[in-house]
């Protein structure tokens, strides 16, 4: 390996279909208008069609995005566009109803989570496996322009081997733009920390374990958490730890949004920006030190939101079309994060390993 790294040189977009397909939205919520909506016209897709319950909504985002043909029924607008890509943007509970409206076969992208439990989301799999549905879930954070670098550079195998990732997180999230959180039995791990337990799966594979514990915050008594600690197991070779602290409490100084990737040979830091003044956020980094040479940062092409939001489609379409060789966020995937996710909460919910009595 030459001394000098070309960190220039590494991946942060995933490649664009040759030949894009239409796409039709079910669901015309916050994370449609805020991310999937600008992703695509960033990206070129063409959105055909919008669906939603919420006729009012629809309306609304139909006109701000000038898509022309709308429905509040999925099989109407399925029936009128059955080729096209169908981006399923619905609350968990509601993705098997949605999903057994769209026709055998069809090609799929679901909003993560892939259900609000383990139940739900094995339900999901053999759903998909029954209507042979093409199905993967926007688990975007691993299509994040640093987090596409990170892989590369751990597959050019700059780190050399990885042995440590850590994950400090210590922000002030505005709950009040988040009222449907209010009631849910799972927050914390369930609708955010996941994308951090699937990227380090994605990353590292299946842990042997997880320890874990989740907790609410007496400031925000309607969220049933939200703050995390969890430890996954992968061994005697690398220790990965999270600290999830969403209520800091004491200003800018102090905040981090930090992930941290340790290897034999090297390390990156990557600061999520988007985490420490949600939404509008602060700025990426992402800095690199090879044992071979000095610290360097790479100028970074866009962020988690919106530009990640392109690569779960693009490798969908791409995969579709015979372009890719792996669909990498494929229900039969995601459904690991998912047993992840419940195994946290089992470990959260068991307390620990009690003291020895004297």
């Amino acid at each position: 390996m030459s001394s000098v790294l070309d960190i220039n040189s590494l991946q942060q977009h995933w490649p664009l279909p040759s030949a894009p397909r239409p796409i039709v939205i079910v669901g015309t919520g916050g994370i449609v208008n805020d991310a999937h909506m600008p992703a695509y016209r960033k990206a070129g897709f063409k959105v055909v069609g919008l669906v939603d319950v919420d006729a009012g909504r629809l309306a609304q985002a139909a006109q701000r995005w000038e898509v022309a043909d709308t429905d509040t029924d999925v099989a109407a607008m399925a029936a009128r566009h059955p080729d096209a890509v169908f981006d399923v943007a619905v609350p968990p509970a509601a993705i098997c109803a949605v999903l057994q409206q769209l026709p055998d076969g069809a090609c799929v992208l679901i909003q993560k989570p892939m259900g609000s439990d383990w139940a739900q989301a094995r339900d999901i799999l053999a759903l998909c496996r029954c209507k042979s549905l093409m199905a993967a879930v926007n688990h975007q954070l691993r299509f994040a322009p640093y987090m596409l670098a990170v892989r590369d550079a751990l597959q050019r195998g700059w780190l050399g081997e990885l042995s440590d990732v850590d994950m400090h997180l210590n922000c002030a999230d505005p709950w009040h733009l988040f009222p449907f959180l209010e009631g849910m039995a799972r927050v914390e791990i369930q609708v955010h920390s996941i994308h951090y337990l699937d990227l380090i799966r994605s990353l590292l594979g299946e842990p042997q374990g997880v320890y874990a514990l989740t907790l609410a915050d007496a400031r925000y008594p309607k969220l049933a958490s939200t703050r995390s600690s969890v430890i996954l197991n992968y061994g005697a070779t690398s220790r990965v730890s999270l600290s999830l602290n969403h209520n800091y409490a004491h200003g800018e100084q102090g905040q981090c949004a930090l992930f941290k990737f340790e290897g034999t040979q090297g390390v990156i830091f990557v600061q999520l920006g988007v985490m420490l003044d949600y939404p509008q956020g602060r700025p990426d980094s992402l800095r690199l030190k090879h044992a071979s040479g000095d610290w360097q940062d790479l100028p970074l092409q866009g962020s988690w939101f919106p530009d990640a939001f392109v690569g779960p489609m693009a490798n969908l379409q791409r995969f579709a079309a015979g372009q890719d060789p792996q669909l990498l966020t494929a229900v039969g995937d995601v459904v690991h994060t998912m047993a992840l996710v419940e195994a946290a909460y089992q470990s959260s919910a068991t307390g620990g390993q009690r003291l020895p009595s004297l």
